[in-house]
């Protein structure tokens, strides 16, 4: 760029420095004149020209041109270049995730999620071809795919093999289905958690049977929502708090008991979350059967897989994981 200031400006300079010459003009008609010719804004001539001062003009306006066709050229170039090197940039932070949520779409669903999901100390990378999106992606600071979520390469792209889960949020349900298929087959029965958003019920048997683990009408959780605050408005409020990102200091959280580890084989009574954690056990579903335990008996023996929904702050959560996690 620095360059191209320099040869404009040389131009204006010789431009300039030949009319005085070649015709006698003052220095502003010179100036003038070159300016007109450069811009190629075909202003009648300041002064009648001689016939050389015309041969002059024309080679100035076909450098000039040729002069200003290269500079533009250098400028696209350039920018292709810084676009292609945050690419690569952005290619490398994602290659460097692991056990990351991949989120397809960035709509007002997606953007929440994303929020939610950052809020919560998670990675995330998302998937959206809008440029638009990308800007405000890139503003967010997130890990992004600018591209389709539909394309293969592009849920590879995004670490898909390395995630511990995908989020479909694209605005058709045909896509979701399509997406959800496609990642079952890249993952080959490897483990990956897939959750979906619907718009339709009928597309709900569609999207489990293409891989989705979990699939979610936004209108019936948002028609349930204000049934419940109708008619259970302090338990509404409640779980408001508890599963809120940013409502109290505790969360609702879980924790699976690793095998081999200090809550392995260990019963509820014998661990006392209460005393060491300050901690609150509301359930356990059992790995061995599927079977939810609520409110569980103190003297309920805990073993590996078995996933414990704990009430606790986010501090006692990290101990307690690391407990579950932590062999003998």
């Amino acid at each position: 760029m620095a360059l191209g200031t320099l040869a404009i400006a040389v131009l204006f300079g010789v431009g300039t420095a030949g009319y005085m010459l070649i015709e006698g003009w003052a220095p502003m008609d010179a100036l003038y004149m070159t300016f007109i010719t450069l811009a190629t804004i075909g202003f009648s001539e300041v002064q009648p020209l001689s016939a050389l001062g015309r041969l002059f003009t024309i080679g100035l306006g076909v450098v000039g041109i040729g002069t200003f066709a290269t500079i533009a050229t250098r400028v696209v170039q350039l920018l292709v270049l810084n676009d292609a090197f945050r690419q690569r940039a952005m290619q490398r932070r994602i290659d460097r995730l692991s056990d990351h949520y991949i989120i397809a779409g960035y709509g007002r669903l997606g953007q929440r999620i994303a929020r939610d999901l950052a809020a919560a100390g998670r990675d995330i990378v998302v998937v959206d071809r809008r440029d638009d999106r990308a800007a405000q992606l890139a503003d967010a600071g997130y890990a992004y795919v600018q591209d389709e979520a539909e394309e293969e390469a592009t849920l590879r792209a995004a670490g898909l093999e390395r995630a511990a889960g995908l989020v479909l949020v694209l605005p058709q349900d045909a896509a979701n289905v399509f997406v959800a298929l496609s990642a079952r087959e890249i993952m080959d029965g490897r483990d990956l958690f897939i959750v979906a958003r619907t718009n339709e019920q009928t597309s709900i048997n569609k999207l489990l049977r293409a891989g989705a683990d979990k699939v979610i009408s936004p209108l019936e959780i948002g028609a349930d929502r204000i049934a419940q605050t109708i008619l259970r408005p302090r338990v509404d409020r409640f779980m408001e708090q508890v599963l809120g990102v940013d409502a109290l200091d505790f969360d609702l959280e879980e924790v699976t008991v690793g095998a081999g580890s200090l809550l392995d084989g260990r019963s509820l009574a014998a661990v006392d979350f209460r005393r060491h954690f300050d901690a609150v056990v509301v359930g356990v579903l059992r790995s061995a059967t599927g079977e939810w335990r609520f409110n569980p008996d103190a003297q309920l023996a805990l073993a590996a897989g078995d996933a414990l929904i704990v009430l606790a702050t986010p501090e006692q959560i990290r101990t307690i994981r690391a407990e579950a996690a932590a062999s003998r």
